[in-house]
């Protein structure tokens, strides 16, 4: 085992299609901090109760995640490379960063 390496995650952070009471358990289970935003359009009455505890900020970081990844989706090349070989993964990553901050700049 790696120095500083967790195994599992202290927080998960997923959208509102996750919101389900077997997934919150689950993760209370093994002490992962769940950050799900209620799905509205799931539940027929409000949950009584203690109200499901939600970070907003936390989760406008998981969607400027999710933006970089369908940037990086946008370099046809990279998205499949993953599965052969780190190094050239973490390579091409860079690259597609470094054209895309270019394109941002100008």
């Amino acid at each position: 085992m790696i120095p500083g390496v967790q195994i599992r995650p202290a927080i998960i952070s997923a959208d509102a299609a996750y919101d389900a009471r077997e997934i919150r358990q689950y993760n209370q289970k093994r002490g992962i901090r769940t950050n799900i935003p209620v799905n509205k359009r799931s539940r027929k009455h409000p949950k009584r109760g203690r109200p499901i505890r939600f970070d907003p900020e936390l989760y406008k970081k998981r969607s400027a995640i999710e933006r970089f990844f369908s940037w990086i989706e946008a370099f046809k090349k990279i998205a499949p490379r993953y599965k052969r070989f780190e190094h050239s993964f973490l390579g091409l990553t860079h690259l597609a960063c470094v054209v895309m901050i270019g394109r941002i700049l100008g």
